[in-house]
């Protein structure tokens, strides 16, 4: 007789599902992805620090102002990529009084060689060349993100890597190209800000301009009721300059009254101030 085997256990129930992510914790994961890389190839782009983190920060301004169409876009980390690139290759920095003088360039002369030429390289193919060599996307997706077309994208690359060969033969082969951008990025030692200092920097950046925006508005609506209650209702001709008047004889003033005028004024006295009188002549 066979021996009677245990009931089965029941199935283990599975685990819950997460708890999903508020938009400040969600915005702070991407931030803590994104920033530090982020800032390093600001950093190839510029040539400058200060402003490598200024274009990271105001990227992510940007995102948090307007995180629900990020956050449901298919690539916020390209999105925030593409935004930070604009700012930091905006020409209307050379104009800025903290930005007129060079920074002071990398201790190591190899290092200072590779980002002089890198610096010479047109806006376009510096920034084409940091994608695909840097950071290693694909050609569709730089040829997207660069808003050109694959060939174009292409030929970019291919410019851009003969000028920075002419620096440095070794840097023909797209390998060697790598690893000396990723090395020259990652030895300033850059350092992106924490996520919540700059979330709440927007924010605070949102409230004033918002309220600014309000009072401006209201300054508005009371110039233009002020301007409704005293502007004049009908248009009124403007009066024309005084000027004299030739050939009018002046005005005598009266003399004393002949003997006949007297009389006539005493008989005109004498007679009856109404009546028919006044109307009807009498005959003499």
């Amino acid at each position: 007789m066979t021996a009677r085997q245990p009931p089965l256990a029941p199935p283990a129930a599975p685990p819950p599902p997460p708890a999903p992510l508020t938009p400040g914790q969600a915005f702070d994961a991407l931030y803590a992805f994104c920033a530090p890389a982020l800032v390093r190839q600001t950093y190839l782009l510029t040539g400058r620090h200060e402003l490598a983190r200024e274009s990271v920060e105001r990227a992510f301004h940007l995102a948090w102002q307007q995180w629900p169409r990020v956050a449901r876009d298919r690539d916020p980390a390209g999105w925030v990529r593409a935004t930070a690139y604009e700012w930091a290759l905006s020409p209307w920095h050379r104009f800025r009084p903290r930005y007129r003088h060079p920074e002071p360039p990398p201790a190591d002369a190899a290092d200072r060689a590779l980002l002089q030429a890198l610096l010479k390289l047109p806006p376009s193919y510096r920034r084409t060349l940091v994608l695909y060599d840097g950071v290693g996307l694909g050609l569709p997706e730089t040829a997207a993100e660069t808003e050109a077309s694959t060939p174009a994208a292409a030929s970019r690359v291919t410019h851009a890597r003969a000028a920075m060969a002419t620096c440095d033969p070794a840097l023909s082969d797209p390998a060697t190209l790598h690893r000396r951008l990723t090395e020259l990025a990652s030895a300033e030692r850059l350092r992106a800000s924490k996520p919540e200092p700059v979330r709440t920097d927007c924010e605070r950046r949102t409230r004033f301009w918002t309220q600014a925006a309000i009072a401006f508005t209201v300054a508005i609506i009371g110039a233009t009721a002020l301007t409704l209650q005293t502007a004049p209702t009908h248009y009124e001709a403007p009066l024309a300059p005084a000027q004299a008047v030739r050939g009018v004889p002046p005005k005598t003033a009266l003399g004393p009254l002949s003997p006949q005028q007297l009389q006539l004024r005493a008989k005109l006295r004498q007679r009856a101030a109404s009546g028919p009188e006044r109307l009807l002549p009498v005959p003499r």
